[in-house]
């Protein structure tokens, strides 16, 4: 069975990771002494926290198999993981290399007495193993373990970067594509390159990469339906303005929030006073509060419509 094209085209070493071009030179550092402090990944998803610490494991031993344990933190959160499975893993030597790797993804969601049971075992199996911690939120992690690791802040993914990994993965798939289906996928993606292959690799599949299939696929409505929307809206017609949201709720079937999402975006770039776009921010915020706190969406999506045609009568 094929591999999924996430997996497919992961980088295999630090120089084909783009985009975090600092941190990779900051990691090759490393490899090349063939030593490493605990370090601590943070960033948003897709931007290649895993790929990078699966890269500089390579580097380091070539064969991960033995001296590499990769945990997922948001399953196994508690202080029995640590106590048992990360102890035990720690305390025995290594086989390749003079140290052993834990990777704790999500990381920022151990618990306290979780994080307070692993800064002590960092500290008590540094003679055989380093960890590799990864969040997205490094604030959610405690200052004792902040401070026995180096920390590397990961970056969104600039759009060029994206583009042109994408095409080379097209390119071996011979798969046909259009540039505006590129160009939904960055807007659709933002950064996020895990997100833009799914999104690829899906397209693909059935046909060309064009932006009606993007997205289709990615239940996200076009940059200029959301933009003519508020449009409507700020010129008084107001029935108009509805037919099109139940267009994007009905036939396209995007929730309230997905609306609400899209509409923060493209509040910029309407060509009306700042002012008029800082009031249409406030109340878009307003309507999101609403609808978390379990409002009818189709209620708060008119209202909010209502509001926005107000504001320039």
């Amino acid at each position: 069975m094929e591999l999924p094209w996430t997996e497919k085209y992961r980088p295999k070493d630090l120089s084909e990771i783009i985009g975090q071009d600092k941190i990779v030179e900051r990691l090759k550092a490393y490899a090349a002494e063939k030593s490493m402090p605990h370090l601590l990944f943070a960033g948003p998803a897709g931007t290649g926290k895993t790929t990078a610490a699966l890269a500089m494991a390579s580097e380091l031993f070539g064969d991960i198999s033995h001296d590499w344990l990769e945990l997922n933190a948001s399953d196994e959160r508690g202080i029995d993981v640590v106590r048992v499975k990360i102890k035990n893993f720690a305390r025995t030597r290594p086989i390749n290399g003079d140290f052993k790797i834990i990777f704790l993804d999500e990381a920022d969601a151990l618990t306290n007495d979780a994080q307070n049971a692993l800064r002590r075992t960092m500290e008590n199996y540094t003679q055989t193993c380093r960890f590799i911690l990864s969040c997205n939120y490094s604030s959610k992690i405690i200052e004792p373990i902040q401070s026995r690791c180096s920390i590397f802040r990961f970056k969104r993914l600039k759009k060029e970067d994206v583009a042109r990994r994408l095409k080379i993965i097209l390119k071996k798939e011979e798969v046909s594509f259009t540039e505006d289906g590129i160009d939904a996928i960055l807007y659709v993606a933002e950064g996020d390159m895990r997100h833009a292959v799914n999104i690829l690799q899906s397209s693909a599949a059935l046909g060309e990469v064009d932006d009606k299939n993007v997205y289709s696929i990615a239940s996200q409505a076009r940059p200029e339906e959301v933009k003519n929307l508020l449009g409507l809206a700020l010129s008084g017609k107001f029935l108009d303005a509805r037919n099109l949201l139940d267009k994007l709720l009905i036939n396209m079937g995007l929730s309230g929030e997905d609306i609400l999402i899209q509409m923060n975006r493209e509040v910029f770039n309407l060509e009306v006073d700042d002012k008029i776009k800082v009031r249409i921010i406030d109340l878009v915020g307003e309507a999101n509060f609403t609808l978390v706190e379990g409002a009818n969406e189709r209620i708060q999506l008119e209202a909010l419509l209502a509001r926005i045609m107000s504001l320039k009568t």
